[in-house]
């Protein structure tokens, strides 16, 4: 991907919330010279503005720590990692123990308010900066609309009623606002997808190569609305993208996930989280992806610090693969799988008694791929196979849901996408069509943190994590908890309860 890389500084804006530039769109300017008195006055204020709200999606509060959660919390792996206290933020969330101080928890909820505040910003500043160009106006507004319908969105899935904000709290008092219905939040978001698609521009380039675009709003519209229930309009936003777009799949379903591919991010990918190589130190805010680390082979010496094995795959999971699937090699490390340099994965690691790991976010260590702890693996938001997906799953098993989920299982076997293939395809007799769609999801999407939402929104959570945790216990892998129906939402942030009386804790936490 070709957004610059150049180094940015922290500058204040209103109600002395110290904002954190992206680092690769963004200009140094002196911190202690930036204020919300002197700031938006010019293009370019407008620009490092709508920046600033992007790089949330790179920290803790999104996808260095806390979206890694929503496969541990469903079928897809365990925590992984080694014995004791290590992760125990995520140990909490397998076992459905979570308490309202759990990390991930915490930095979700703050990281994605955060990012709500900087779209806020720039929702209200922006339209007065005199002399704009118009185009970067419009681009900026649309930019801010997209990000905070995205930050909402995982809000409201993993939380339910949360506080809605649409501008900038007038006061520190202010912030301290109830709960909104979910509702409320949803239609919020539609209508802000809704005006970030006729604001966004259709692609970018060179160094604006990456931001938003009109069908990252239309992707992830037909993403909520398909979350809502609402199949017409998911049907309908879908179709926008399909046809109007000009996105194509990869042949290879393994080139959504190289780096040599991030400058051509455009063709299969709505919408990824920008990374790139780090800065040689320990820290999941920095610029670099932490899960080369994270989920690399525990102590086997592939990565910069030698892998720290976390989400490691279930065995049922890999089990599920269909013979010839060439999704499996691109996601898992399974035994005698051959690393880099030749070394060869263990049958039995520690936090991986079947020698599993996941592989999809796999660089390596060379100097020129990634720094110590930071990878420059962007992570995919929406792609097209996704937004297939969705149109399959809003249509049913008629001629066009077949097709659109038959592209996306006929890439998975290696085979040209719009060729028939009669070992592969689904059928308008394919038993529990819905249910074939969301298990599509479970392999396309697998480890890209959508399957507990999918779970939860399908009502299948309780059922399939219940037999879930017997099944491993089978095998004698004990930590996965059983969910109750206080586990289709998160508990509220202790610290937010302490902070706002006007906010009320989710039911039996």
């Amino acid at each position: 991907m070709n957004i610059s890389k150049i180094t940015c500084s922290a500058f204040l804006l209103s109600l002395g919330l110290l904002v954190g530039c992206t680092e690769k769109f963004l200009e140094e300017a002196p911190a202690d010279q930036v204020t919300d008195a002197n700031f938006y006055q010019t293009q370019q204020d407008a620009i490092q503005a709508t920046n600033a709200a992007y790089s949330e999606l790179t920290k803790e509060g999104q996808y260095n720590l806390a979206m890694w959660a929503f496969d541990i919390m469903a079928d897809i792996s365990v925590t992984g990692g080694d014995d004791g206290n290590d992760g125990i933020e995520y140990k909490q969330l397998e076992a459905f123990s979570i308490p309202s101080t759990n990390t991930v928890v915490n930095r979700l909820w703050g990281g994605s308010f955060i990012g709500v505040q900087r779209a806020n910003l720039v929702l209200q500043k922006v339209p007065s900066i005199p002399n704009m160009d118009p185009v970067i106006q419009k681009r900026c507004l649309g930019e801010a609309q997209f990000l905070r319908a995205k930050y909402y969105f995982d809000l409201v899935r993993a939380y339910g009623d949360v506080p809605l904000f649409t501008a900038p709290p007038a006061s520190p008092e202010a912030v301290n606002i109830p709960r909104t219905p979910a509702a409320e939040v949803y239609k919020q978001i539609e209508q802000d997808l809704k005006d970030a698609y006729e604001n966004l521009q259709p692609s970018y380039s060179g160094t604006d190569l990456g931001r938003a675009t009109k069908w990252a709003a239309a992707g992830l519209l037909a993403k909520v609305y398909i979350t809502e229930g609402k199949k017409p309009e998911a049907a309908q936003w879908a179709r926008e993208v399909i046809t109007k777009s000009g996105k194509t799949m990869w042949d290879n379903y393994a080139d959504n996930f190289k780096v040599t591919n991030e400058n051509k991010n455009e063709k299969e990918s709505l919408f990824e989280v920008q990374y790139v190589n780090g800065r040689n130190q320990y820290d999941r805010n920095n610029v670099g992806s932490s899960m080369n680390e994270f989920f690399g082979p525990r102590g086997a010496n592939q990565t910069p610090g030698s892998g720290y094995g976390f989400n490691i795959p279930e065995p049922d999971f890999v089990n599920g693969y269909e013979a010839g699937d060439t999704r499996k090699a691109a996601t898992i490390w399974v035994p005698g799988d051959v690393f880099p340099d030749g070394a060869k994965q263990s049958a039995k690691a520690t936090g991986s008694p079947f020698g599993y790991n996941c592989k999809k976010w796999f660089v390596g260590k060379k100097p020129e791929v990634t720094n110590i702890w930071d990878s420059p693996l962007n992570v995919p938001v929406m792609r097209l196979a996704e937004v297939y997906l969705i149109l399959a799953e809003a249509v049913g098993p008629t001629p066009e849901g077949l097709e659109a989920i038959n592209k996306v299982r006929r890439r998975a076997f290696g085979l040209p996408i719009n060729t028939p293939s009669a070992a592969h395809d689904l059928t308008a007799g394919t038993a529990n069509f819905t249910d074939a769609v969301i298990n599509e999801r479970k392999y396309e999407l697998a480890f890209e943190f959508d399957r507990w939402f999918d779970l939860k929104r399908t009502g299948k959570l309780i059922p399939v994590m219940t037999a879930q945790a017997a099944y491993l216990r089978t095998l004698g892998i004990t930590q996965r908890g059983i969910p109750t129906e206080k586990n289709l939402v998160l508990p509220i942030p202790q610290s937010e309860l302490d902070a706002n009386p006007g906010l009320k804790q989710n039911p039996g936490y």
